[in-house]
C-alpha cells in the first residue's frame, strides 16, 4: 500500500532530483536507490518509471535502467530536415549535420532572387530548382534548401552548407509535387496529434493507489479511509497488474483474509499508447469502471477512470479540427436540413473522391455517410459519443460522380447508454441504399 499524497510526492521529487543529480550513463536499480534513499521498492520503482517519462533515464535490453541527457521534444506538427528527406525520397547533398534541426515553413523559389531574399528566415526550407545563386543566398539566411528537379548544386554550395550545418537535399520531383507532399506530411501530423491517446490522460504527478495479494482485508478498508476510493488494481512484486479488487468484494469478510483470495483475476489492461475512444470502447462493451495501464513490459504505470475517459472524449468534440482526415472530408460536403415537420435529414453530391475504380461510388463511403448521419441524428437527443456495435448496409441502385443524394435517419429505438437507428438513402425520391444501426452511448 502507499502512503498519503503529500508525503508520496515528497518522496518522488527527492528520488527525482537524486537522478538529476546522476552523472549521465550512470546505471540504476531499484534496490540501490531504495537502500539509499530509504524508501521502499515500489517507491523506488514508480520512481524511476516517472523519470523514465520525463526523458532522465532510459530502460535499455542488457543494460539496465541508465541515467541519459534529456532531450526536448519539438512539436509533433513541424518536421526535421531529416524527415523532409524521407518524405520527398530525396538525397542530402550536403550539410549532414544539421539534419535533425527542425524547420518552421517552407518557401517556394519561385520569383526573382531580390524579391525572394525577403521571405528567407532561419529555420526556413527553400524549394528551387538549380539557382545556385538561391541556394547560397538561402544558406547565407540560415535556411536549408530543397533542390527539385533532379539537379545538383556546385561544390562551394556544398562546402558551405556543410561548416553551417545547414542541409541541402536533392529531390527528382518537380516543385509542385514536392510542395503537396510536404503539406501532406504536415497534415498528417496535425490529425495524429488530434488523436488523444491514454498517455494524454495520465496524471504524472498524482500517485497511483494500488494493493497486493498478500495485503488483507484491514489494509483495504486502511486504504479506503485514506483515499476515498472504491476500486483498486492488485499488483504482483513486478507490478503487473493480476486482479481488481471493489469494497463490494470486501463486505462481511474477515480483517485477516487475503486480498489475493477475493480479487477478480485477470483484468483486462489498457496499453499507455492506445486512444481514448479504444479505451472508452473496451469500459463500455465490459462495463468497467477502472483500467490499469501498463507499458511494453506490461508493467502498471498507472489507472484511468470511466469518468476520465468521458471528460476527455467531450474535450476532443470541441476541439478545433486542424487536421482533416478522408471522413471529415467526404462529410463536410453535406448540408444539414429540415423537412416540413422539423425532421433531420442530409443533402449532398457524389464527388471524385468518393467513387471506386468503377466509376461508382465506394460501398464503402456509402456506408461511412449512413454511420455519420447516424451520429449526429443521435446527437439531437444525447451529448456524447456513439461506439457502433453492429451495423447492416444494403446498396440497392449504383450511384455516380454529380448525384445529389438526401440521407434520411430516423431513431427507433433510444436509451440511456443504447441507440437503434435506421437510415434511408434517396436520390429524387426514389430509395438507392438503406442501412439499421445499433451502437451503445458514451
Amino acid at each position: 500500500m502507499q502512503a498519503g499524497n503529500s508525503e508520496l510526492q515528497t518522496k518522488y521529487e527527492k528520488i527525482t532530483q537524486y537522478i538529476e543529480s546522476l552523472k549521465v550513463g550512470t546505471r540504476l536499480s531499484v534496490r540501490q536507490i531504495a537502500q539509499d534513499l530509504d524508501v521502499s521498492e515500489g517507491t523506488a520503482y514508480r520512481a524511476i518509471k516517472e523519470a523514465e517519462n520525463l526523458g532522465l533515464v532510459s530502460t535499455k535490453r542488457r543494460l539496465g535502467t541508465i541515467r541519459v541527457e534529456k532531450k526536448e521534444e519539438h512539436q509533433i506538427d513541424k518536421l526535421t530536415f531529416a524527415e523532409i528527406v524521407n518524405v520527398v525520397e530525396g538525397v542530402v547533398l550536403g550539410g549532414a549535420a544539421g539534419l535533425n534541426k527542425t524547420l518552421n515553413k517552407f518557401v517556394i523559389g519561385a520569383m526573382q532572387l531580390e524579391a525572394m531574399i525577403k521571405y528567407i528566415e532561419p529555420d526556413n526550407l527553400l524549394i528551387v530548382g538549380n539557382r545556385v545563386q538561391a541556394h547560397m543566398c538561402a544558406l547565407g539566411q540560415g535556411a536549408g534548401v530543397l533542390i527539385t528537379g533532379g539537379f545538383d548544386t556546385t561544390p562551394e554550395v556544398k562546402e558551405l552548407a556543410d561548416e553551417l550545418a545547414l542541409p541541402i537535399i536533392g529531390s527528382s520531383y518537380d516543385t509542385f509535387t514536392v510542395a503537396a507532399m510536404i503539406n501532406r506530411a504536415i497534415e498528417d501530423r496535425l490529425i495524429k496529434k488530434q488523436i488523444m491517446r491514454v498517455e494524454d490522460l495520465i496524471r504524472k504527478e498524482a500517485p497511483v493507489y494500488s494493493l497486493k495479494e498478500n495485503n488483507t482485508v484491514k489494509d483495504m478498508q486502511k486504504l479506503v479511509e485514506e483515499t476515498t476510493h472504491t476500486r483498486y488494481p492488485v499488483i504482483d512484486d513486478d507490478q503487473r497488474p493480476v486482479g481488481m479488487i471493489t469494497t463490494k468484494d470486501i463486505i462481511g469478510m474477515e480483517p485477516g483474509q487475503s486480498i489475493g483470495s477475493l480479487m477478480t483475476p485477470n483484468p483486462l489492461t489498457i496499453s499507455v499508447q492506445a486512444s481514448v475512444a479504444s479505451a472508452g470502447h473496451m469500459m463500455i462493451w465490459e462495463g468497467i469502471e477502472l483500467l490499469p495501464v501498463v507499458g511494453s513490459d506490461q508493467r502498471m504505470i498507472s489507472v484511468i477512470s470511466r469518468k476520465d475517459v468521458m471528460k476527455a472524449m467531450q474535450l476532443m468534440q470541441k476541439q478545433p479540427q486542424h487536421g482533416e482526415t478522408f471522413e471529415h472530408q467526404i462529410w463536410s460536403g453535406f448540408e444539414e436540413l429540415r423537412d416540413r415537420e422539423g425532421k433531420l435529414f442530409f443533402r449532398g453530391k457524389i464527388t471524385a473522391p468518393m467513387t471506386n475504380f468503377e466509376g461508382i461510388i465506394s460501398e464503402g463511403v456509402l456506408s461511412t455517410l449512413m454511420i455519420r448521419a447516424a451520429y449526429r441524428s443521435v446527437q439531437e437527443h444525447k451529448k456524447g459519443d456513439l461506439i457502433v456495435d453492429s451495423s447492416a448496409h444494403y446498396f440497392l441502385v449504383p450511384l455516380q460522380i454529380d448525384d445529389e443524394i438526401d440521407i434520411v435517419p430516423v431513431i427507433i429505438e433510444i436509451s440511456r447508454r443504447f441507440c437503434k437507428i435506421d437510415i434511408e438513402m434517396t436520390r429524387k425520391g426514389a430509395r438507392v441504399a438503406r442501412g439499421m444501426l445499433t451502437a451503445r452511448i458514451l
